[in-house]
């Protein structure tokens, strides 16, 4: 179980850091160009915000594991990524977007699968 989990949280870890880096440093056209088409739903404000939120997610998804440190932070990270994961799938909807909601729908499995694993775990 601790490997199904650790494979988890380093595959969110991996998504969340290269997408929240991508939202937080690109413009608006370039994250559509890239296929980020999710962001049209929303203010640039939120996006970066919500990427902002995306790269904590990764750290708290890998450090407190790793240094034995604040190891609450592994499943809140968890439940932040599965609330943004709503907010993905409810963009992707409105777009018209299945495949998207699908990545959205997998993603928010690992997510949960990490919170409610590391909290019972």
């Amino acid at each position: 179980m601790n490997s199904a989990l650790w494979a988890a949280q380093l595959t969110l870890a991996a998504v969340f850091t290269l997408s929240g880096a991508a939202k937080l440093t690109m413009s608006r056209q370039r994250l559509l160009d890239t296929g980020q088409t999710g962001v049209a739903m929303f203010p640039m404000p939120v996006v970066r915000f919500t990427a902002a939120m995306e790269l904590l997610a990764a750290v708290g998804l890998v450090a407190p594991p790793l240094t034995g440190v604040g190891q609450i932070l592994t499943p809140l990270a968890g439940a932040g990524l599965c609330a943004v994961m709503i907010g993905a799938a409810w963009a992707h909807t409105r777009l018209r977007e299945p495949a998207s909601v699908a990545v959205n729908a997998v993603l928010f499995a690992l997510a949960l699968f990490v919170l409610v694993g590391r909290l019972l775990g």
